[in-house]
């Protein structure tokens, strides 16, 4: 599962370590998240929604959804960022 996690952190400035302490866990399971080695559990998931002020579907892509989803995702994911400037 592809996300967009590492485009978000960096957007707003914020190292690894800096959005694990947001999210309560260690600067390695970002990594791990980021890199697609490990998938958030639910739990996570939904935090990491939280600190974005994104949808769940937003920030993580199912791959076998088609492109256009993907696209869409994007746009919002782009007009969340705009709105926080």
């Amino acid at each position: 599962m592809k996300n967009l996690l590492r485009e978000l952190r960096a957007q707003r400035g914020w190292s690894q370590a800096d959005l694990a302490q947001k999210l309560d866990v260690s600067r390695q399971s970002v990594n791990a998240v980021e890199t697609g080695k490990f998938d958030p559990s639910l739990p996570l998931a939904f935090r990491i929604a939280r600190v974005f002020d994104m949808s769940i579907e937003s920030i993580f892509i199912d791959e076998s959804v088609n492109s256009e989803r993907s696209e869409a995702n994007l746009k919002e994911r782009d007009s969340n960022v705009r709105n926080e400037s």
